[in-house]
């Protein structure tokens, strides 16, 4: 079983620019007082051991948030060349990991319970896997090592999309119940009606469960 990834890598994109949102929405508070991206960096870290987010250059004050959720922090400094650099950059810094799960730290509602289907499905021998909520496929997206190369020449704003799109036929989804796997927030609007206990609730689940969000892929716009 060369392919099977017992020991996988969790990689938070932490590097957009949050052009939509008007200012860092990574670093805007939940309703609970959580940072966007801290509460995502609690749940990937909570389902992976070792996690990894990438940052801009300059980006001090995120990148010691995400320290402190327990993340170590990469800069990527080509990071404003699009999502694909982040990834390349991330993937770089964890080369010796038997594969990926990429989160976005715009989702912090994926539940941790999501985030270990993805990487258990990776150990028992699948190429690529991912959540799926009512018959679109969400996030994160696990990785074998198989594509290290190819996400190391990641480029541009596309991310891991084309490469998904030509291994189509290896991803193994994952059926989930979990909302949390296809929800981002991308403008202020994204943050109505969400209770003050959403973030908790989604790092305190447990439940086996597996999941991803409102817009395709592991690899889509700029942020």
């Amino acid at each position: 079983m060369g392919s099977t990834t017992r020991h996988a890598c969790g990689i938070l994109l932490a590097a957009g620019s949050s052009t939509r949102f008007g200012s860092n929405k990574l670093l805007h508070k939940l309703p609970d007082g959580t940072p966007i991206a801290a509460a995502a960096a609690r749940n990937l870290r909570s389902a992976l051991p070792r996690t990894i987010a990438v940052v801009r250059p300059g980006a001090r004050r995120l990148a010691q948030l995400l320290r402190e959720a327990g993340c170590a922090v990469v800069t990527s400094r080509n990071a404003a060349n699009g999502m694909g650099a982040s990834l390349a950059s991330g993937v770089r810094a964890s080369s010796d990991a038997d594969g990926w799960v990429v989160a976005l730290a715009d989702m912090p509602f994926i539940r941790p319970a999501s985030i270990k289907a993805v990487a258990a499905r990776l150990a028992q021998g699948a190429a690529i896997a991912a959540p799926s909520l009512a018959g679109r496929r969400g996030h994160p997206v696990g990785l074998a090592r198989r594509f290290r190369g190819d996400l190391l020449g990641l480029r541009g704003d596309q991310g891991a999309r084309a490469l998904l799109e030509r291994h189509s036929e290896q991803i193994r989804l994952i059926e989930s119940d979990d909302p949390g796997v296809l929800r981002d927030i991308d403008t202020p609007d994204d943050l109505r009606g969400i209770p003050p206990s959403a973030p908790r609730r989604a790092a305190k689940a447990r439940s086996g469960q597996d999941v991803r969000r409102r817009k395709p892929t592991a690899s889509r716009k700029r942020r």
